[in-house]
């Protein structure tokens, strides 16, 4: 259901924090009355929610690079809205802008961080959130900056048909790289390879999974993008190649462990292997470390889109009310592609 009422605002705040994986009572939706704009204030109608991994970390009350969200607080997010009330002199009614709206059918900004969608973004507005937006922005550089690509060598990537995952694989392509893609079942591996481009896509839930990725990388791995962690890095970690490139901007395996398995420390192991092949293993957050470079981003995503060298499969599920379980879901990989949840209508 959405809600066009513009009185009254449905938002999902954290109930309680996670022990383990989320469950639905840790989310709680719940409606209140919308405060009166003041000077230089715009309100904002959200129609996209981007649902990403990194949001599990900001349900914990612990120490990262991103404050934690407060008990009773709403889910924050990226957005993609419409104003539809201004009292700011560089936003009029109607216009379409990404922001960092939240949770929730309404928001109240003061203009400092939105950013009106360009023409080609207006056209697919869902795009800010997804193929031009964060995902395809933390693939690019992380491939580009700290994978350093180059013709000929091997590139793996886990979740290779997510919304990180798969534009790091075309993108490689692009670069004249081999292409590896990890994805859990089938269906998800067929798409890597017949829609994505991959040279092969191996599927993590094989019982053979460890063997079937040394069969596909016979020249080893030089640069395994990371994303997932667990099992799967286990598998490739025997594969990586002198001088092989790693650059790390999710864990999303481990984000519901509350302690580390008996008997699976693996520090020294991988110290020793990081020494002996002198790997580069470098983490990175998107926000905080490229920022300053989003032009360089758009500027040669764009015409790869344009020219639909570069794509990125949405699934989209209607209704705010849905969200938790959706959050719940992508943690578990049953999302296929962005996650996206449509909030409101297009039109105003």
């Amino acid at each position: 259901m959405m809600n066009q009422n513009t009185h009254t605002n449905r938002r999902i705040v954290l109930a309680s924090r996670p022990k383990g994986a989320p469950v639905p009572d840790n989310l709680r939706l719940e409606t209140a009355d919308l405060p009166p704009l003041e000077d230089r204030q715009v309100l904002l109608r959200t129609v996209y929610l981007s649902l990403d991994p990194y949001m599990r970390g900001r349900m914990n009350d612990a120490e990262s690079y991103s404050v934690p969200v407060e008990i009773n607080a709403v889910m924050g997010a990226g957005t993609v809205s419409r104003v539809v009330n201004s009292k700011h002199p560089d936003f009029h009614t109607g216009d379409w802008v990404l922001n960092y709206g939240g949770w929730q059918d309404y928001s109240v900004a003061d203009g400092k961080d939105l950013q009106k969608l360009s023409a080609d973004l207006v056209a697919h507005p869902s795009w800010a959130l997804g193929v031009l937006g964060m995902p395809a922005f933390t693939a690019y550089m992380g491939l580009m900056d700290i994978g350093q690509p180059k013709a000929g060598e091997t590139v793996v990537v886990a979740a290779a048909t997510g919304a990180v995952g798969s534009v790091v694989g075309q993108v490689a392509k692009l670069k004249g790289c081999r292409t590896v893609g990890i994805a859990g079942g089938q269906d998800k591996c067929r798409y890597a390879v017949d829609i994505l481009g991959f040279d092969t896509c191996i599927d993590r839930r094989a019982d053979d999974f460890a063997q079937r990725l040394a069969q596909a990388c016979p020249d080893g791995i030089d640069i395994y993008f990371e994303n997932v962690g667990g099992a799967v890095f286990d598998a490739v970690m025997p594969l990586l190649n002198t001088s092989a490139r790693i650059p790390l901007c999710g864990l999303i395996a481990q984000y519901n462990m509350q302690a580390l398995p008996e008997g699976q420390d693996r520090l020294p192991q991988l110290m020793g292997l990081l020494l002996r092949k002198r790997i580069r293993l470098q983490g990175f957050i998107i926000s905080q470390d490229y920022a300053p470079r989003y032009n360089e981003f758009i500027q040669a995503m764009t015409p790869w889109v344009k020219e639909g060298k570069v794509q990125m499969r949405e699934d989209i599920v209607d209704g705010l009310e849905h969200a938790p379980q959706a959050f719940i879901g992508l943690l578990q990989g049953k999302n296929f592609g962005k996650l996206v949840i449509r909030v409101g209508n297009d039109s105003l």
